[in-house]
């Protein structure tokens, strides 16, 4: 049997997980090089390697409790850090972690953050202070994920897509994005903005607003909002989103995007 073959079995019981012990191991070791992915974009569209996902759940289930020495900083944990940093020039900053299993191209930078079991990020990636990575979280190239921006993981169910954000987003200060939810190229979110898979995202720059659910177009500007809504005790303002801009060629030039960005009071 190939070792996805073993992997896919031993998931659902059909062998015991200890005789896919190996084979996790050496799906793992892919992951953390970067060989294989637990999401792609294919053709346009993000499709999700399941049984990479099954790999990280039964290494979790085989892996043993270990003490994890890190100079003075001692950890108790079944999956060690990324110890390859150098080789793979990637730059992480104490008490930064990126966890094995993860991979990072060269030219990310990780400030004290952490990067879960898993994720995939993206060269000239910027994950700031306290920003978290969550597991299989897909970040792509030259993005940057502001201070304490929580990006969460999605191990379970398998064909769940996980969080992603395309090449060239902005994730603005203590954003959340979470449940699969998909941040489109060049996106922008302003400051705390949530984005989840039931929170509304709703395109006001157009006289008939479109809502979005789970995706941020690309190139759009987004900011957190609220919207009314009427229950029997009466009418409170629920979580939303609002696109209030768009992202535009004469943008990339970073004077002229913080320019726009004042214009529209977006904060970062």
């Amino acid at each position: 049997m190939s070792d996805r073959e073993l992997i896919e079995a031993a998931h659902v019981g059909d062998i015991p997980a200890e005789e896919a012990r190996e084979a996790v191991g050496r799906t793992i070791a892919m992951l953390d090089r970067g060989e294989v992915r637990v999401a792609e974009k294919v053709d346009g569209t993000w499709i999700v390697n399941e049984w990479l996902k099954s790999a990280i759940l039964l290494s979790f289930r085989l892996g043993e409790m270990v003490r994890i020495d890190a100079g003075d900083l001692h950890f108790h944990d079944k999956i060690p850090v990324k110890d390859d940093l150098v080789a793979q020039g990637v730059r992480v900053v104490p008490p930064g972690m990126v966890r094995y299993g993860a991979h990072c191209e060269p030219g990310v930078v990780v400030m004290p953050g952490f990067v879960n079991i898993g994720a995939w990020v993206g060269s000239g990636t910027m994950v700031d202070t306290w920003a978290t990575v969550g597991s299989c979280a897909q970040i792509g190239r030259n993005v940057h994920l502001a201070g304490g921006v929580g990006i969460g993981g999605v191990l379970e169910p398998l064909n769940a897509t996980p969080v992603i954000v395309e090449d060239g987003a902005f994730v603005g200060s203590r954003c959340i994005v979470t449940e699969g939810a998909v941040i489109g190229e060049g996106a922008i979110l302003g400051a705390n903005t949530t984005i989840t898979a039931s929170i509304p995202i709703i395109d006001v720059t157009r006289t008939d607003p479109i809502e979005y659910r789970a995706e941020v177009p690309a190139g759009a500007i987004v900011v957190q909002g609220t919207r009314p809504r009427t229950f029997p005790g009466g009418t409170v303002q629920l979580q939303c989103a609002y696109i209030i801009g768009w992202r535009e060629e004469r943008h990339e030039q970073r004077v002229g995007l913080n320019e726009h960005l004042r214009e529209l009071g977006v904060q970062l």
